[in-house]
């Protein structure tokens, strides 16, 4: 049962992750910290086995890394 709500978490975050792309009015650095939260939500969540302290503290850690990740060149 628990790889089966793993399959699913991970196809319903590969289906919303062209939906951030689509996101036309956001800089490029707040896409990035948009799609590290989901993907850090994701990951937290399958790490925890479904915990929401995982699946939060994951979205939160993966949007400062894609915040970071993000950052204009200079």
């Amino acid at each position: 049962m628990k790889t089966t709500q793993r399959l699913a978490a991970i196809l319903a975050t590969l289906a919303m992750l062209p939906g951030l792309g689509a996101c036309s009015g956001m800089s490029q650095r707040d896409q990035s910290t948009a799609a590290g939260a989901v993907v850090g939500g994701v990951v937290g969540n399958v790490i925890t086995g479904g915990s929401t302290t995982g699946t939060v503290g994951g979205a939160a850690v993966g949007g400062i890394i894609g915040n970071q990740v993000g950052k204009p060149a200079r």
